[in-house]
């Protein structure tokens, strides 16, 4: 049995529009990791975008010697990587303030906070890698005899 024309018409088009629509190319979206890296570029003065490379995007600052931005690993959904001078200065902390309430979405104060607890914990007594959780954050302090690094994450189930 075959269709009319009145029919034929529609049932056509909608066939035609049905396969436009599964080739369409949607636009390209960047991911949240290159998001969140760009907000740090726009609202942190001094602060470069230098290398992107898969879930890592190294960032430039003049008061870190290393800055870097993980996304999505194992056991983290981001991570906030930044390494100075042994004994850091206060623009340091900033950064990380800065950087940490943009990135993990938490008040700046409390960023800063957990950032120079950790920092300042290292010592004689304590050794030179401190492991601590602060306002749902885990951060890890390390330091040689010449620098010291912080690594601030969130993980995934939070």
């Amino acid at each position: 049995m075959a269709l009319g024309p009145h029919l034929r018409q529609p049932t056509l088009f909608a066939a035609t529009l049905a396969l436009v629509a599964a080739f369409s190319v949607s636009p390209a979206r960047a991911d949240r990791c290159e998001d969140i890296a760009k907000e740090l570029k726009n609202q942190i003065d001094g602060l470069k975008i230098s290398v992107n490379t898969g879930n890592m995007i190294y960032l430039t600052h003049p008061a870190a010697k290393e800055f870097s931005l993980g996304c999505r690993g194992r056991n983290y959904s981001n991570e906030l990587y930044a390494k100075t001078d042994r004994k850091p200065k206060p623009a340091f902390f900033e950064l990380i303030a800065s950087a940490g309430a943009i990135v993990f979405t938490i008040p700046k104060q409390d960023v800063a906070t957990g950032s120079s607890r950790c920092i300042k914990r290292m010592g004689i007594l304590r050794g030179d890698k401190i492991s601590m959780r602060f306002r749902r954050l885990n951060m890890e302090c390390t330091r040689t005899k010449a620098e010291a690094s912080i690594v601030v994450t969130r993980g995934k189930d939070e």
